[in-house]
């Protein structure tokens, strides 16, 4: 998984042409096993749940290529380099929690491949918390934050990827990098919706208070970035 910073500058309205034309062609070209972009586009215009702090060049793109083995990865790296301004690389493990159609928000996906996904998609980076050991904080990422968030919010697909590793110098130290897909803008940006609050309000606030707990249980919300993004699946 790379994530990749465009020049500083670029609109969300010149992200869309440039890595789903040459970038994705040149990618695409080059015969993955399959690839996935995140774009920080003209459709996903959405206040995010935790702003990027102000004057912050936030990551525009987070580019997924799955490859026989990592080491054939240089080319594609290449490809991703000529575009971005910064790159940054990761070896992870993909962990395909639920999958549109497996949950009641969302249809079995019947689009095709270069296809935007219907909906807008939250894409969360985050460090293994100070003083916490791996196997506990997978755990507690796993066991319990998973079956916790599937039940007080409305998502229709979440991917959890792991990070072995960085494979690109100067890498933000990320454990965890989290696709969330949602069925509408509408269910981001209304808080009411986004935590299951059904109208009422002691709902909703027991529910992001839940939701606080247990993110802060394992992560350091002053380094964990959030992102809206468009889904957009070039070959599965």
């Amino acid at each position: 998984m790379y994530l990749v910073w465009l020049p500083e500058g670029t609109t969300r309205d010149q992200v869309g042409p440039l890595l789903l034309g040459p970038v994705a062609d040149e990618l695409l070209a080059l015969d993955p096993r399959g690839l996935s972009m995140d774009l920080d586009d003209e459709l996903a215009d959405v206040a995010a749940p935790v702003p990027t702090p102000p004057g912050e060049h936030a990551v525009q793109a987070v580019v997924s290529i799955w490859l026989d083995a990592y080491d054939h990865r240089g080319p594609f790296e290449a490809v991703l380099n000529d575009a971005a301004e910064r790159l940054a690389g990761y070896h992870v493990l993909e962990s395909l929690y639920s999958d549109y159609g497996t949950t009641k928000w969302a249809r079995p996906r019947d689009w095709p491949d270069g296809e935007r996904s219907p909906g807008i998609l939250t894409v969360a980076m985050f460090e293994q918390l100070a003083g916490m050991d791996l196997d506990a904080w997978l755990d507690y990422w796993h066991t319990k934050q998973s079956p916790m968030s599937a039940a007080v919010q409305p998502r229709c697909r979440y991917v959890r990827n792991t990070v072995f590793r960085s494979l690109t110098p100067g890498a933000p130290p990320y454990r965890g990098l989290v696709e969330e897909a949602w069925p509408s803008a509408a269910d981001v940006e209304d808080p009411m919706r986004f935590y299951l609050g059904g109208g009422d309000t002691a709902t909703m606030n027991a529910n992001i208070a839940t939701m606080i707990e247990h993110v802060t249980s394992f992560m350091d919300l002053a380094t964990m970035r959030s992102l809206t993004m468009s889904e957009w699946l070039l070959r599965t």
